[in-house]
């Protein structure tokens, strides 16, 4: 009896594939001056997977480069939404990076602070009371 990798293989290329994206879309994006280069490689390496995928002759490897591939190529689509959550408030801007500094002048809703960085209170809030913890926190 063969042992079937295609499994394994899969599971692997999900995990590390999800959250290494995870992972590099918010430093890159953080970072960058311009989410163009990013985008366009991440979007160039999803193209390279699946075009690998379809050529290999190994199921593992091509269920694993298929799998890694539509993750780049959502990493690229990614890369646009994180800049939009920047925009919104709904991720912190860094004010060193100057697309950021950019975004905190023209975006009244844009801000530095993590809004994820808190204790949660265990029920939930409404409007009011989330202003008031959200601004006690960064008192």
């Amino acid at each position: 009896m063969a042992f079937n990798l295609v499994g394994l293989a899969a599971t692997l290329a999900t995990f590390l594939g999800i959250w290494a994206g995870h992972v590099s879309v918010r430093k890159v994006e953080s970072v960058a001056r311009s989410i163009k280069w990013p985008s366009s490689i991440y979007a160039v390496l999803g193209i390279s997977c699946e075009v690998g995928a379809g050529l290999s002759p190994q199921p593992a490897w091509s269920a694993a480069l298929g799998i890694l591939g539509i993750t780049f190529l959502f990493d690229a689509f990614e890369m646009v939404r994180q800049q939009r959550r920047i925009v919104k408030g709904h991720a912190p801007a860094q004010p060193g990076n100057p697309r950021h500094a950019r975004i905190l002048a023209e975006s009244s809703s844009a801000t530095t602070h993590d809004l994820l960085k808190r204790e949660p209170v265990g029920r939930p809030v409404g409007a009011d009371e989330a202003i008031r913890l959200i601004t006690e926190h960064y008192a």
